[in-house]
Formats: structure tokens, C-alpha cells, sequence
């Protein structure tokens, strides 16, 4: 739509409002326009840091989407997201301190400009990747639609955000399952520096036809045409249909970022879109309906409050040094350990029994619980794990496209709900599909919002090399993740641990990734009781020894285990301990073994280089390197992919032969 187009329409739908209306629309433009305006002084006095983007010119399209939304309804923000969350009711000194990184902040001072969250207004977060937050709005409006909510979400974005591949798993996503999301993109015309039209090859229109939505464009700089469209969707919403989108034209003034030279666009162009502004639309309107002096009033009331929110938050003190710390994670509940474990008898129960039990029990027992993935509901799970769980919990065992960034953010929205998500990942490969997604998102979103953000979710994932999955499918990549702030990393050897940790990650109250090896899904062990909870982060000692520790994980276990048996007949003590939780480990657990036996070895199926091998040897050596008898020896795989032919894996591969000689090499040293 160009400039005349626009022009053209500014008549708008105000005769639908009550002067009562109009005078509000007015006054929360008016907030947006003179908190932005400050905002920038602010940044260029260096009272703001960071990274800021403002949405000044764009005031209709954040007033008029948000103008029909109940406090229980949500949105989802971008990184220009000061206008959204202040329509949506944030409170301007809250969010004055969160941008100075003030311990009163909406965030308590840890989000800044681009994260700002307010729960209880319903925003679930501005973002700071590009259409990052598209799949957490898709998730949001699930956990409402499992919840039996007829609260709808606003999922804001820009025009750039379009070519993102999140932005089209999120509405094919919604779309399948007709969710009440309402997409709003507000088209300002330029994707950071670039043009709209060097960005797009057809219309974004275009875009919704191909998923099968609604979608429909309005002036974004007329606040009540905006909001007797999105009125309308919002009530479509409620009754049922959605999604839809929505592109609002209109406009930036500013450039991409505070401090951008704005090289790229002609002053006649900021001029022509200038003369369209927003607030002197609706003020010419207020001023021939004879509301002058009642607007004017309301100037002069927003700008003594803004000079007060101003003030007060510059007063406020920023938070302490040991809050760092407070919110990478929620405290998790004190689980002991169940030692001896309680069992029923038998010695048929495999691994994969464990999966399958632990989901149906935490379905069972909390109807927050929901399960999803690609053909983990009627399939049954590539493996035959979920089997069952489909026709038992009808509506909370869902099947997802091949889609890993959607299925993430359905995670991440719906734990913002109080949803407890799990969600698979077909195979530990394809979480570089979604990563932004784990490490963006689910990993940083607690610490981010101050801990206000609930974000209990389980990642269920498999992994394995030995069947010529080639490189691929045979990753170990375990160090990646657990090199993540605000990720849990759990990967269990027994059919046992499998049960207990997985019923304790579900109920954990942060973000789990439960990392299964497919090939103990066979193994066997006893039954645990229903109850049966392992506790996170604690390491089990495997075999008690006095001449050397051996520390290993998931599969490799048994490997050490077997490597210890042959040690054994050499006069080499081996203590075995099965670490279960890769991050945070067990470091006290290791150091106190080390410092008996004064050796160590760590086997890994994992390369080596880079590996979760190398961050313990770290650990042992800071705190107890004068205890050692001989270096570290770290067992693992070459740095190389996995290959494909047998011949070459079968070589690849560590092995018990491999343990064994790094073992006897740290005993005669």
C-alpha cells in the first residue's frame, strides 16, 4: 500500500468509538510516543544501554490491535516491542527501570529493551531474534486452548520476520490446528536496512493463502481501523475460528536501532509518511468532534506522568551482584535418593517400557501434562515408546509436522501457561533445526524475565552410533547443550534411572533435555515403583573402587563397567560412577572419588575435542590436581563425523578395549 493509498483511507471507522473511546486510543498513543521519544535521549545521554529500536510513526497499529484484548489475553512481541507491551498495559515506570536495567524493572533489570514480559497483563515476551517469538504464540494459544480458555493471542512482527523459517512453521502450525492466533505484521517498509521489496518476491498477503487463512490489510496509522479489524478477528477467535493475519501498514521515523545513519531512505520519503502521523490523524478528529481542551489536558497529563515514571525509575537501585545467579533456574524440589531402589520383582522391564511408563503416569497424574512430537500420538513413536498413549489421553498426545521450531515453541508458550510440555525431538541431530529455540528461548527465558517466566519442559530426545546411521543421525552432542546456562542434561544407562529421572524432569520446574540412547532400549532391569523418582544432578556410583575413578554416561556405562571387570583381573581397582545428569554434574560426587583413588578416566561416546570430558577434567584439576597420581585420560571418539560403512564406525567408535587401555596407562604411570 503506498503513501496515497494510505491517504486516502485516513477517514478510518472512528464514528464506531464513543468520544470516550477516541480520547483513550488518544492518551495510549500518546504514552508510546513520548515514552520513545525520551527513551532515545535517554540512550544518547547514556542512561540506557544496550541495543534500542523504537516504534515511533507505528503508535496506531500497537493501540489499535491491542484495543479489544483482555488482561488474560496474550502477545507475543518483537524487539521493537515498547508500543505493544505499553497497549497491552505494561506500566511506563516499570518499564523506564527494566530499560535503565533497574532492579524494579519488569524484568528486575536482566531483559532490557528487547525482552520486556508482564504476565499479568498478558505479555509473553518482546524477542530479540527475528520471528523467534512466532512459535512461542502458537504455543501460548495451545496451552489456552488445553486449559478450555477463550483467550486468544496477538503475535506481532515485522515485515523482515516473513522470511524467517519460524514464521512459516508457526502459522502452518496454527493453521492445522485452527488456534487462535491472530498475526499481526506491521509493515514499516524496511527489514533493518534493506527495503521491503528487496526482501520479498510476492505480496504478504500472498503468504496466508498458502496456509489457508484469512488475512486482510489495514492502515496501520488509523488506530480505530485497526482496531475494528482485529475487534472483529479477536470475536471470530473466541467463537472458534483462527488464525488470521494481518498486515497493518504504516511506518518507522526512526531508524532500524538507536544511532543507525539512515543511509538508506530519502527525507522526502520520512517526510511524506510523517504528514500521516498516527496522533495528528486522531488528534484532528478529537478536534472536530470539539474534545481541543480535553486533549489537551491529556497531553499535559501524560507528560507530568512520564516526567514522574522517568524520575522514579532513574531513583530505583540496580540490582545486586548475587542475583546474577537467582534466576538461570528455579529451585528444584529435594528428591532422595532411592537407594536401595524400590522394585517389583521381574527382569523384563526394558528401557523403553521406562519411556513409556514414565509419560503415562505424569499424564495421568497432572493434567498440565501434554505430549508432542512428529508421530509420537497414532504412530506410536518411531520406536513404538508412546504406543498406547494417543487413544488413553485424547487431545493431550498431539502429532506435530516435521516441524522442530514449532514444536519448540509449543513447548516454550504453553510452560509460559503452566502447561508441563514434552516434547520429542526425533533425533538429537535435529535440535540444530530449533536451536535458537532451546538456546534463545527455553534456556534464557527464566533468567530473562527476573524469574517470572514459568518454563517447566521436557526435550525428549535419542541418540546412538553402531548402526551405520552415518553422520547424521549418530551424534552425541550432549557438551553443546550442556554448555547452555539454564538447561538441564539428563542422559540415563538403566531402565531404572530412565523411569526416575524422566517422572523427575517432567515434574522439574525448568527446562529438561532428556536425552535417551536407542540402543538400550532394549535393555532390562527390575520394575521400579510407580512412585520411583531419581534426583537430578546427583551421580550414582556404579562399582565401588580403590585405584582408579572412571566416570561415564548413558551407554558407555556399561562399557566401563565391563571395562572395570577386566581391569579387575589385571589388580586395577575401578570405581565406576554413572553420571545420569550431564549438566550440572555431579562434580562433588567425582572429586571426593578422585581424591580416594587419586586417578581418573572419563569415556564418552562423544568426540573428544570440545567434549563434556574435557570441561571434568577442568573441574577435577582445579580442585583437586595435588591429589592426583597421573594425568586425566579422557576416552572418546576421533574429531571426525560419525562415517556410514561399518568398517570404518566399528574403528570410530570408543570401546571397552579403548577403556581398558586408558585405565592400565594411568596405573603404571
Amino acid at each position: 500500500m503506498t503513501v496515497e493509498q494510505i491517504a486516502d483511507r485516513t477517514a478510518g471507522s472512528a464514528g464506531a468509538y464513543t468520544d470516550a473511546d477516541l480520547l483513550e486510543m488518544y492518551r495510549r498513543m500518546l504514552v508510546i510516543r513520548r515514552f520513545e521519544e525520551r527513551t532515545s535521549r535517554l540512550y544518547a545521554d547514556g542512561v540506557v544501554p544496550g541495543f534500542v529500536h523504537l516504534s515511533i510513526g507505528q503508535e496506531g497499529s500497537a493501540v489499535g490491535s491491542c484495543w479489544g484484548l483482555r488482561p488474560t489475553d496474550g502477545i507475543v512481541s518483537n524487539h521493537r516491542g515498547h508500543g505493544h507491551c505499553l497497549a497491552k498495559g505494561a506500566e511506563p515506570v516499570t518499564m523506564f527501570a527494566e530499560l535503565m536495567g533497574r532492579e524494579t524493572g519488569a524484568c528486575r533489570g536482566l531483559g532490557g529493551s528487547m525482552h520486556i514480559a508482564d504476565f499479568e497483563r498478558g505479555v509473553y515476551g518482546a524477542n530479540g531474534i527475528v520471528a523467534g517469538g512466532l512459535p512461542i504464540a502458537v504455543g501460548v494459544a495451545n496451552g489456552f486452548r488445553l486449559q478450555a480458555r477463550d483467550d486468544v493471542v496477538v503475535a506481532f512482527f515485522g515485515d523482515g520476520a516473513i522470511a524467517q523459517g519460524a514464521f512459516h512453521e508457526a502459522v502452518n502450525l496454527a493453521a492445522l490446528w485452527r488456534l487462535p492466533v491472530l498475526f499481526l505484521c506491521e509493515n514499516n517498509h524496511y527489514a533493518e536496512f534493506s527495503p521491503i521489496e528487496a526482501q520479498h518476491p510476492v505480496p504478504i498477503l500472498e503468504r496466508a493463502k498458502a496456509y489457508g487463512i484469512e488475512a486482510t490489510t489495514v492502515d496501520g496509522n488509523d488506530v480505530t481501523a485497526v482496531a475494528t479489524v482485529v475487534g472483529a478477528l479477536v470475536d471470530r477467535m473466541r467463537a472458534g475460528e483462527g488464525p488470521f493475519l494481518v498486515e497493518a501498514v504504516t511506518y518507522r521515523w526512526h531508524g532500524h536501532y538507536e544511532g543507525d545513519p539512515i543511509r538508506y531512505r530519502t527525507d522526502e520519503e520520512l517526510a511524506s509518511w510523517q504528514a500521516l502521523d498516527p496522533l495528528v490523524l486522531l488528534a484532528g478528529r478529537l478536534d472536530a468532534a470539539g474534545l481541543a481542551e480535553r486533549r489537551a489536558a491529556l497531553e499535559e497529563q501524560v507528560a507530568r506522568d512520564l516526567v514522574d515514571a522517568e524520575r522514579e525509575a532513574e531513583q530505583a537501585p540496580y540490582p545486586a551482584r548475587e542475583e546474577l545467579f537467582d534466576f538461570v533456574q528455579a529451585p528444584r524440589p529435594e528428591i532422595p535418593e532411592p537407594w536401595p531402589p524400590a522394585a517389583v520383582a521381574g527382569d523384563r522391564y526394558r528401557t523403553m517400557d521406562a519411556v513409556h511408563d514414565a509419560l503415562q503416569g505424569a499424564l495421568r497424574e497432572s493434567p498440565e501434562v501434554f505430549v508432542a512430537g512428529i508421530d509420537v500420538g497414532e504412530g506410536g513413536n518411531i520406536f513404538g515408546l508412546t504406543r498406547g498413549l494417543f487413544e488413553e489421553f485424547p487431545g493431550r498426545v498431539l502429532d506435530t509436522p516435521i516441524a522442530e521450531s514449532a514444536l519448540m515453541g509449543l513447548a516454550v508458550g504453553g510452560a509460559m501457561t503452566g502447561m508441563k510440555p514434552v516434547i520429542e525431538i526425533m533425533y538429537m541431530d535435529f535440535i540444530g533445526v530449533c536451536f535458537d529455540q532451546i538456546m534463545n528461548q527455553a534456556a534464557k527465558m527464566r533468567f530473562m524475565t527476573g524469574g517470572r517466566a514459568p518454563m517447566s519442559l521436557v526435550v525428549r530426545t535419542q541418540f546412538g552410533s553402531g548402526r551405520s546411521s552415518a553422520a547424521q543421525h549418530s551424534q552425541s552432542l550432549e557438551a553443546l547443550l550442556a554448555h547452555i546456562p539454564g538447561l538441564t542434561v539428563v542422559m540415563p544407562s538403566t531402565p531404572e534411572d530412565t523411569y526416575g529421572l524422566l517422572r523427575a524432569a517432567i515434574a522439574d520446574p525448568n527446562p529438561v533435555i532428556f536425552v535417551e540412547h536407542r540402543l538400550l532400549y532394549g535393555k532390562k532391569g527390575a520394575r521400579p515403583d510407580p512412585g520411583h523418582l531419581v534426583p537430578l544432578g546427583k551421580a550414582a556410583v556404579r562399582r565401588r573402587g580403590a585405584d582408579v575413578t572412571l566416570v561415564s554416561w548413558s551407554r558407555m556405562v556399561d562399557y566401563a563397567l565391563q571395562a572395570a571387570e577386566i581391569a579387575a583381573e589385571r589388580g586395577i581397582d575401578v570405581e565406576v560412577i554413572d553420571l545420569r545428569t550431564v549438566a550440572p554434574f555431579d562434580e562433588d560426587a567425582i572429586v571426593a572419588s578422585v581424591e580416594r583413588t587419586t586417578r581418573l578416566v572419563i569415556a564418552q561416546e562423544a568426540v573428544v575435542n570440545g567434549g563434556l570430558g574435557a570441561e571434568i577434567a577442568a573441574r577435577v584439576a582445579d580442585r583437586a590436581v595435588w591429589r592426583l597420581a597421573a594425568p586425566i585420560k579422557r576416552v572418546g571418539a576421533p574429531s571426525t563425523p560419525a562415517p556410514y560403512s561399518p568398517a570404518l564406525e566399528e574403528h570410530w567408535l570408543p570401546t571397552v578395549d579403548d577403556i581398558v587401555a586408558a585405565l592400565v596407562d594411568v596405573c603404571t604411570e
